[in-house]
């Protein structure tokens, strides 16, 4: 049977987060999703927190984190409390594979990428009743979340209700890769998880890996977050503006320019004279005035048109 996401969270004191990896510094889609998440966060009267994802080194860029700080602080998006970095959690992300491990909802995989990609781009499930150990060291395996109660739509506070395909809900997803560095699907939702997030407000190039955090979410017994999934601002090739693609980053000593064109894209409406108000005034005018349903609930929009 389909598997929803548990009763709303928006009984609970509010709790958004800005998650950047920090693989390059901020572009303008970088700030479409910050200025949205902590729009929705103050607007509501919550707490807005901000944490590093570095658990891929090999895609990290050296002072990138503290660029992407410094960049937050300069566009008037101050954060509650302290920063989160993922590579400070490695002993928790063990804790839960290991609870996952013992509960049964777990196994290990030694299947390489080209023989999935062989057998059709999803993962068959080979290995799944084999009980490889992984004694003396997971180096060369995979850890796989043993998926009980896939979860085929949920409903988003922007775009509606998602439907995602069959094969992407019943995957047994990677929660541990084989080189030994973990998977973004269960450090995100340890994470926000461990954070008290109540609504997650990001990209809508994440909306399918969605029925999978909902999926591990339930599998730990814990509440699912509602959802919103901002707008992308794409290129006239119809990709996302992005670092792979050579985004540029958001200048420091433009910043009133890039605020009032945020807010435009959001469809917010800022009036033409706020461009001239100083960035906390901008963002004052912005909590005051944020509403949601004025945000376009297309996945795209072409970077012209925001």
């Amino acid at each position: 049977m389909p598997v929803n996401a548990p009763l709303s969270s928006q009984t609970r004191p509010y709790v958004g987060r800005f998650a950047p990896s920090p693989s390059g510094p901020l572009h303008f889609g970088s700030l479409i999703a910050a200025l949205g998440s902590f729009l929705q966060a103050r607007a509501r009267g919550g707490r807005w927190l901000v944490r590093i994802e570095d658990i891929d080194p090999p895609r990290e860029m050296a002072g990138a984190a503290d660029l992407i700080l410094q960049t937050l602080e300069a566009y008037g998006l101050e954060w509650d409390g302290e920063v989160m970095y993922q590579s400070r959690r490695h002993a928790r992300y063990d804790e839960i594979i290991d609870q996952l491990y013992r509960a049964g909802d777990l196994y290990w995989c030694r299947c390489t990428r080209r023989e999935i990609m062989a057998s059709g781009g999803f993962y068959n499930g080979h290995c799944r009743e084999l009980g490889l150990s992984v004694t003396g060291g997971a180096q060369g395996v995979a850890a796989r979340l043993r998926q009980r109660h896939p979860v085929y739509h949920f409903e988003d506070g922007l775009q509606g209700h998602i439907e995602v395909p069959a094969a992407l809900a019943e995957e047994d997803f990677i929660v541990r890769r084989r080189d030994g560095l973990y998977a973004y699907n269960l450090a995100v939702v340890v994470d926000d998880m461990d954070s008290g997030i109540t609504e997650i407000v990001r990209g809508a190039d994440l909306l399918e890996p969605t029925v999978r955090q909902i999926a591990l979410y339930q599998t730990l017994g814990a509440r699912v977050p509602d959802w919103v999934h901002l707008p992308l601002a794409v290129l006239a090739d119809g990709n996302k503006l992005s670092k792979q693609n050579h985004a540029p980053a958001l200048a420091q000593d433009e910043v009133r320019p890039a605020l009032w064109r945020a807010l435009h894209f959001l469809g917010q409406c800022p009036p033409p004279e706020l461009m001239a108000s100083p960035v906390a005034e901008m963002i004052r005018w912005a909590v005051a005035n944020w509403r949601l349903a004025r945000v376009p609930s297309c996945q795209k929009i072409p970077l012209e048109a925001g």
